[in-house]
C-alpha cells in the first residue's frame, strides 16, 4: 500500500493525503504537473529525464528532485505520473509492469488526451488505481504554465467512483477544474481540442507569414487584438460571431483573396478554400447567409482549382 496514499474512507474527496510523486518524464506537461503537485504539498521523489531540455525543465521546475530511470521513479512513488507521448505510453506501461515496478495501492496517472484508463491495464493487473488526467491547455514547460494550469480544465477519465474522487481531488489541488470525460469519448474529445488549439496555431502563423510577405509589419501586433476579439466573440456568441466576406457573400472579394494567395502564398490556397467553405456551411446553418448566396460562395471557392 502507499506510504501515505488516499483511501475511500480517508476523506479523499475533500483533500488527499500527502503523496510521494514520481514523474515519468520531465516533458512540458510532466514537469508542470509535477511542480503543481509539489505546490499542493505532495513530495516529488523522482523524475526521469534524458534530453537536455527535459533535464533543464527538471532542474527549473522540480529543483532537488533525483533524476532516475523510469522504473526506479515508479518504485519509490505513491502516485506515478506518466507524462509521455501517446505512442510511447503502451510499451512504457507494459515494460514497467514486466519489471515489477508497480505495486498494489499505487495511483497511476497518464496525461494522454486520446486514451482512457484501458492503456494502464498492465498496471491495473498489479493492483494500481488508474487515472487519465489530461489538461486542456498548451504548455511551454516553463514556470508561467502553472498560472495557465490554474485557469484550465482537466479531462478526468476513471475506472470507478473511487477513481473519480481521487482524480477530482488531485485536479482541484492543482488549482484546475475537473471535467468528466467518458473513456469512449476520449478520442473525439482530444480530436476536438487538437483541432481547436493546434490548428489555430497553424492558422495564426500562416496569417502572420502572409502579412509579412505583403510587407505589413509588425504582423503579430496587427493580428493580436483582432484574433483576441474574434475568439472572445466566438466563445460568447457562437456562430452569430461569424463575419467577413464569406458571411457577407462578397464574391468579388473572395476571388481577390484567392488570386492574391495563389501569387504570394500558394500553399495557403487549399486551406483558405477549405476553411471558407466550412464557414459558409456554418453561416448558412445559422441563418446568416442565404442558401442561394451560400451556393455561390461554394462555387466561387471551387473555381480555378
Amino acid at each position: 500500500m502507499p506510504r501515505s496514499g488516499p483511501s475511500a474512507s480517508s476523506g479523499v474527496a475533500d483533500r488527499p493525503a500527502r503523496l510521494a510523486v514520481g514523474v515519468v518524464s520531465a516533458g512540458r506537461v510532466g514537469s508542470v504537473l509535477g511542480a503543481a503537485l509539489s505546490g499542493a504539498g505532495h513530495v516529488v521523489v523522482g523524475v526521469s529525464a534524458v534530453s537536455r531540455s527535459s533535464l533543464r525543465r527538471a532542474e527549473e521546475l522540480l529543483p532537488g528532485t533525483p533524476v532516475l530511470p523510469p522504473d526506479d521513479v515508479v518504485r519509490r512513488s505513491d502516485l506515478v505520473l506518466l507524462a509521455v507521448p501517446d505512442d510511447v505510453l503502451p510499451d512504457l506501461v507494459s515494460g514497467l509492469a514486466v519489471t515489477g515496478a508497480f505495486r498494489t495501492g499505487q495511483i497511476a496517472v497518464h496525461t494522454n488526451g486520446a486514451r482512457g484508463v484501458d492503456v494502464l491495464a498492465p498496471a491495473i493487473a498489479a493492483g494500481v488505481l488508474p487515472l487519465a488526467l489530461h489538461p486542456a491547455m498548451t504548455f511551454t514547460g516553463r514556470a508561467e504554465d502553472l498560472a495557465r494550469l490554474a485557469a484550465a480544465c482537466v479531462g478526468v477519465t476513471v475506472a470507478d467512483g473511487t477513481g473519480w474522487s481521487v482524480g477530482e481531488a488531485l485536479v482541484l489541488e492543482m488549482g484546475a477544474e475537473p471535467v468528466r470525460v467518458p473513456s469512449r469519448a476520449r478520442p473525439l474529445y482530444h480530436a476536438a481540442l487538437a483541432h481547436g488549439a493546434n490548428h489555430l496555431a497553424t492558422l495564426v502563423r500562416d496569417a502572420v507569414d502572409a502579412l509579412e510577405r505583403a510587407g505589413v509589419v509588425p504582423a503579430e501586433r496587427l493580428l493580436g487584438p483582432l484574433l483576441e476579439a474574434a475568439l472572445d466573440n466566438t466563445l460568447r456568441h457562437g456562430d452569430r460571431a461569424l463575419t467577413g466576406p464569406v458571411t457577407r457573400g462578397d464574391i468579388d472579394t473572395l476571388r481577390l483573396h484567392l488570386q492574391a494567395l495563389a501569387q504570394a502564398a500558394p500553399e495557403l490556397v487549399a486551406p483558405y478554400r477549405a476553411q471558407a467553405a466550412r464557414t459558409a456551411d456554418r453561416a448558412e446553418a445559422a441563418g446568416l447567409l442565404a442558401p442561394a448566396t451560400a451556393t455561390r460562395v461554394r462555387e466561387t471557392l471551387r473555381e480555378q482549382r
